[in-house]
C-alpha cells in the first residue's frame, strides 16, 4: 500500500503550509486574531477560498473541485500544525459535508457554491447539552404546518455559531427520525462565548424559528448524519495529528536548546526517551490516521464508522500523552496562554470533545465485537 503522496498533493500541502506559516507562523498572531470575534481572520478565509480550499471537498457542478480525502486531511493537518482558527473542519468538512450529502441541486449550488467562494461560513448545529455525538437530533424538535416548517431547542456547543451565516440544524421529525434543516444565521438567538483553546463556540437558541428542510422533507436523515459526523471525526484526526507534529518538533527543539547545569537538556537520557516515546506515540496515530483517511474514500458507511472509532480512540490516546508530555518537557512556561505548548494541548482536548472522546470510540467499538466471528484458543 502506497502512503505517499503525489505530486498535486505535495503542492497543495505545500502552498497551505505556506499560507498558514504566513498568516500564523507567529503564536503571537495566531492569540491576536482569537482574542475577538468572530475568532479567527475573515481575510484568511478569503484567502483560503482564493486558493479553491473551501471547495475541495464539493463536485464541480456544486462550485467545487471534487478533491478527495487525502487532500482534504492534508489541509486539516496543515491548519493544525499552526493552530488556524478558520473554521475549515466545522463549516467546510462538517456543515458543508451534510448540505453535499442531503441537499437538493439548488441548495447544493447556493449554499456550497458561496461557502467555495468564501462568501459565507455555515456552521453544524447538531449537538444539544446531554445529548452528544449522536446522530437522532434529540435537543430540538421540528414542526410543520402546510409546507413551512420550524425548529424549537437549544444547540450548544455549536463551533463558530455565533458568526455562522446559515445553520445546519438536525432536528426530531414529526413522524419520527431525523431531518435536517437550513436556518438562517440571524433567525436563531446566539450567545457567543471562547472555549479554553481560544477558539469560538455559541448556545444557539431555537423558538419556533423558520427552517428550510435539506432535501426531500421529512425524510429521516440518520444514516447520512452519522456518516458525515464520522468523516468529520477522520478529518478532525488529520487536524489533531498537525497539532501532534507541532508538538514533538517543538519539544525536540527546546530540549536542544535549553540548558541545565550548563548542558542542554536532550543531555539527560531521561528527558531523550520521554521525548522518543512522543515520536513512537505520534507514528502510529500517524498511521492509523492515514489508513482511516483511505478508508473513507472507499469503505461503506459501516467500515467508516469503525475507522472513525478505531482513529478516535488512538488519536485520543496519542494526543493526551504527546500533549501532557511536551508541557512536562517544557515546564511552567508551557502553563501559560502565551505560549503554544498550553494551547495547542487545550485544542487537542478540545477536539476530542466536540468530535468523540476514547470512551466514546471504544465503547461503539466494543458493542460491535460479537459481530466477529469467534476462534478456539491456542494451547
Amino acid at each position: 500500500m502506497d502512503f505517499t503522496y503525489d505530486d498535486e498533493q505535495t503542492a497543495l500541502r505545500e502552498a497551505v503550509r505556506g499560507l498558514a506559516t504566513k498568516a500564523y507562523g507567529s503564536f503571537e498572531d495566531r492569540r491576536q486574531v482569537v482574542a475577538q470575534a468572530p475568532g479567527f481572520d475573515e481575510a484568511q478565509w478569503a484567502r483560503l477560498a482564493e486558493m479553491g480550499v473551501l471547495g475541495l471537498p464539493f463536485s464541480e457542478d456544486d462550485g467545487g473541485v471534487a478533491a478527495g480525502p487525502v487532500e482534504i486531511g492534508l489541509v486539516c493537518q496543515e491548519l493544525g500544525r499552526v493552530l488556524a482558527p478558520e473554521p475549515f473542519l466545522a463549516s467546510v468538512v462538517h456543515a458543508g459535508g451534510l448540505v453535499a450529502a442531503a441537499g437538493s441541486p439548488e441548495q447544493r449550488a447556493d449554499l456550497l457554491g458561496r461557502l467555495a467562494a468564501g462568501e459565507i461560513v455555515l456552521a453544524a448545529a447538531d449537538t444539544s447539552p446531554g445529548d452528544r455525538w449522536s446522530a437522532d437530533g434529540g435537543g430540538v424538535t421540528a414542526a410543520q404546518d402546510g409546507e413551512a416548517w420550524t425548529l424549537t431547542g437549544v444547540r450548544d456547543p455549536v463551533p463558530n455559531g455565533a458568526r455562522a451565516d446559515h445553520l445546519v440544524v438536525t432536528a426530531l421529525l414529526p413522524d419520527g427520525g431525523t431531518g435536517l434543516f437550513v436556518v438562517e444565521g440571524s433567525a436563531a438567538t446566539r450567545s457567543d462565548y471562547a472555549v479554553i483553546d481560544g477558539s469560538r463556540a455559541a448556545r444557539v437558541q431555537l423558538d419556533a424559528t423558520p427552517a428550510v428542510p435539506l432535501g426531500e422533507p421529512g425524510h429521516d436523515l440518520r444514516p447520512t448524519i452519522a456518516t458525515i459526523s464520522d468523516i468529520t471525526r477522520i478529518m478532525g484526526a488529520q487536524q489533531a495529528l498537525g497539532v501532534m507534529q507541532a508538538q514533538v518538533a517543538s519539544t525536540t527543539d527546546y530540549l536542544k536548546s535549553r540548558k541545565q547545569f550548563g548542558v542542554t537538556l536532550n543531555s539527560f537520557q531521561a528527558l531523550t526517551f520521554r521525548a522518543a516515546d512522543m515520536y513512537v506515540s505520534l507514528e502510529l496515530a500517524h498511521s492509523v490516521v492515514d489508513w482511516a483517511t483511505m478508508v473513507v474514500g472507499s469503505g461503506t458507511r459501516a467500515d467508516i464508522a469503525s475507522a472513525a472509532d478505531r482513529v478516535g480512540l488512538q488519536v485520543s490516546r496519542a494526543a493526551r500523552h504527546i500533549g501532557q508530555e511536551a508541557i512536562q518537557l517544557h515546564g511552567g512556561i508551557a502553563m501559560t496562554a502565551e505560549y503554544s505548548v498550553g494551547v495547542r494541548t487545550a485544542h487537542l482536548a478540545v477536539l476530542e470533545q466536540w468530535l468523540g472522546g476514547a470512551q466514546h470510540h471504544l465503547t461503539r467499538l466494543a458493542a460491535t465485537v460479537t459481530d466477529h466471528e469467534t476462534v478456539e484458543a491456542l494451547g
